[in-house]
């Protein structure tokens, strides 16, 4: 059952996402110094400055993501308004990790491990909601815009595979090294910058590519059915 433009999806979207990454700057505090020592308190709470720096990435980054995704959908459907709901109660919860580590990371220990683990999973779970909607687009191809190809949908959902999977991993590795954790979290939100599993959605297929470089004109399929090659990376 469709539902009409994704507008209000997408306006209901930002407000909770824009409302979630104002809310990472409370674990910012002014401390409380005696005379001379605000300039140590203010370098003893360094952990409270990179984890708003991290998730504030993470969350603007999930933002690009959701409006490039967005930007290829033409209409929904009840279930990718649930399948959306629940990617926001993911990145509604963000701030809460985020505390976790701004008051736990810089003491070490099992405090600062469990802090971490908690990060991780909350972002494993965002991961898999934009994943689930991924694969929810794939079964109900019809949603797309006319500028996204159906027959790349399977590519996309192949690239969204990397945040789960990479932020489920780095769940154990919490507990190994928290700092390590931070690093992936990094380089992480660096391949997500690009938008790889939206710009997979609308890659034309090699031979397309080749004849607008050539100025040759785009094979035809067969007639036995022969599928064209597959799209760009």
């Amino acid at each position: 059952m469709h539902l009409g433009s994704t507008d209000r999806l997408e306006i209901f979207s930002d407000g909770v996402i824009a409302i979630a990454i104002t809310l990472l700057v409370l674990d910012v505090r002014v401390p409380v110094a005696k005379d001379g020592a605000l300039f140590h308190d203010l370098v003893s709470h360094w952990t409270s400055y990179v984890a708003y720096a991290l998730s504030f990435a993470v969350v603007g980054i999930i933002w690009v993501a959701h409006h490039s995704m967005f930007e290829h959908i033409a209409t929904a459907d009840r279930g990718l308004l649930f399948w959306n709901l629940a990617l926001l109660a993911g990145i509604a919860f963000v701030p809460f990790p985020t505390s976790l580590l701004a008051e736990y990371a810089h003491d070490g220990g099992r405090n600062a491990q469990v802090a971490t683990a908690v990060y991780s999973a909350t972002m494993t779970v965002i991961g898999l909601a934009f994943l689930a909607i991924w694969m929810h687009l794939a079964r109900h191809p019809e949603l797309l815009g006319e500028d996204a190809d159906a027959a790349n949908l399977r590519r996309s959902i192949k690239r969204s595979l990397v945040s789960p999977i990479v932020y489920g991993l780095t769940i154990g590795l919490a507990f190994v090294s928290p700092p390590a954790c931070l690093a992936v979290y990094a380089l992480l939100a660096v391949y997500l910058a690009g938008g790889p599993a939206s710009r997979a959605l609308v890659a034309k297929p090699f031979a397309a590519v080749r004849a607008a470089a050539t100025g040759e004109r785009t094979p035809k399929p067969s007639g036995d059915g022969a599928r064209s090659s597959d799209p760009l990376p």
